[in-house]
């Protein structure tokens, strides 16, 4: 009775490494994502105005391409992290 109790004490401090490593993941990517889309592409754009990129200014480019591609990115990111999450914790599909 007594291994039982630790094993499930065990596996609740795994589910709760896996889900603090998750939420971690998640909230770096909407903070990154926040801030390239709200502050490159609205906020800071006066500032990004002066830099010239494919004949526009980077502010405007980041609003209207770069944090697509950003976003993008960041889809690819959370898939390749959660996969080798998910490898570490033995939780893979």
């Amino acid at each position: 009775m007594a291994d039982q109790t630790s094993q499930s004490a065990a596996q609740a401090e795994a589910d709760k490494g896996y889900w603090s490593a998750n939420i971690r993941i998640i909230l770096v990517s909407l903070v990154i994502w926040a801030v390239v889309s709200f502050g490159f592409g609205i906020l800071l754009r006066p500032m990004l105005a002066g830099i010239q990129v494919g004949g526009t200014d980077l502010g405007f480019w980041f609003a209207q391409q770069g944090s697509i591609l950003v976003f993008l990115g960041l889809i690819f990111f959370y898939a390749w992290r959660m996969n080798k999450l998910d490898r570490e914790y033995g939780v893979e599909e």
